[in-house]
């Protein structure tokens, strides 16, 4: 899909809405990609190294994104929308390449099986199945509860921050493309640069504490975020809020990793996913509106918020559940 945008693009014949179609289809892959990435580094991963794996992971996903951006906001004057596709359609070339190699040798979980599940897979009723199933383990734990809650609102807000980078680069700092570029290649140098002490914090504070503090550190970013109206201020803020997205991504992911049985990571993970791209929806629609119809800074407090909102689900007091066994079934 994006390399026939990419093409059109080049010939000068492409339309708005193919541009949209393919946002929706890569988005739609992205939050296929994401469950099953973390549910696969479950299966490869000693349980005793879940931290530094995600740290490795998250970084390099992170880093990669954010680099992307801030390549796309340097060379966009030169090379145009179809030279920028064009990169991108080489890089999903060079990572299917790389997961084609992880299947060799690859760990498959077992499940228990039961007559239910075995149905389920062989109707299209399957992702409904995978979905309540996913859904009524998390409601059996407080503590995963509240850890969805936080991962929902931080994947929201994550994404919903994407809306308003933009604008702030040409609105508020006057500086374009390249000051695009310059944010993003702050942000991806935080969260890289996190994977430094990301271990260390978790060891210091537990998943839940460092999750904390990282929600409140990116609240606390985005909130003054407007103000200081210096383009070198605010690429610091956003290597800041990089960094504590880092620290926040592995805290999220370990602590998740450390409670859910292998055969339910990914039905977990697509719940909460679920839950954060329908409150993503809403709110990066809110978050563009209010910074086109208020103001931008106004649309900054609306992310620093859901932020904030994820720091007090994380400070709320819950037993973290041992790790269910492999054979445990859901009630």
């Amino acid at each position: 899909m994006i390399l026939l945008v990419a093409v059109l693009a080049l010939l000068h014949r492409v339309q708005n809405w193919q541009l949209y179609a393919m946002a929706i289809l890569v988005s739609a892959g992205f939050w296929m990609f994401w469950p099953t990435v973390t549910a696969l580094i479950q299966e490869l991963t000693p349980d005793s190294e879940f931290v530094h794996s995600n740290t490795f992971l998250l970084a390099g996903v992170q880093g990669g994104w954010l680099l992307a951006g801030a390549l796309v906001g340097f060379i966009y004057n030169h090379v145009g929308l179809g030279g920028v596709l064009l990169i991108d359609f080489s890089t999903y070339v060079v990572s299917f390449c790389c997961y084609l190699a992880v299947r060799k040798g690859r760990h498959v979980v077992h499940h228990p099986v039961r007559e239910e599940i075995v149905e389920a897979e062989r109707g299209v009723l399957s992702y409904f199945h995978d979905m309540r199933e996913g859904y009524r383990y998390i409601r059996g734990s407080r503590y995963l509860v509240l850890l969805a809650i936080s991962w929902a609102l931080f994947v929201a807000a994550m994404q919903t921050g994407g809306v308003i980078t933009a604008p702030l680069s040409n609105r508020i700092l006057n500086a374009g493309a390249v000051g695009y570029g310059w944010l993003n290649g702050g942000w991806a140098i935080g969260a890289v640069l996190s994977t430094i002490y990301t271990a260390w914090v978790i060891r210091r504070m537990h998943g839940r504490g460092a999750t904390a503090l990282s929600m409140a550190t990116i609240a606390v970013c985005w909130f003054i975020m407007p103000f200081p109206r210096v383009l070198a201020v605010c690429v610091m803020l956003y290597a800041i809020g990089g960094s504590a997205r880092g620290v926040c991504g592995v805290a999220l992911s370990s602590d998740l990793m450390e409670i859910v049985p292998k055969h339910l990571m990914g039905r977990v993970q697509n719940t909460i996913y679920f839950a954060g791209t329908f409150l993503q929806i809403t709110t990066g629609m809110l978050a563009g509106l209010i910074a086109h119809r208020i103001g931008l800074a106004e649309g900054f407090f609306l992310v620093a918020s859901m932020y904030f909102s994820a720091f007090v689900a994380a400070l709320i007091p819950a037993r973290q559940p041992a790790m269910a066994s492999a054979d445990a079934t859901v009630a």
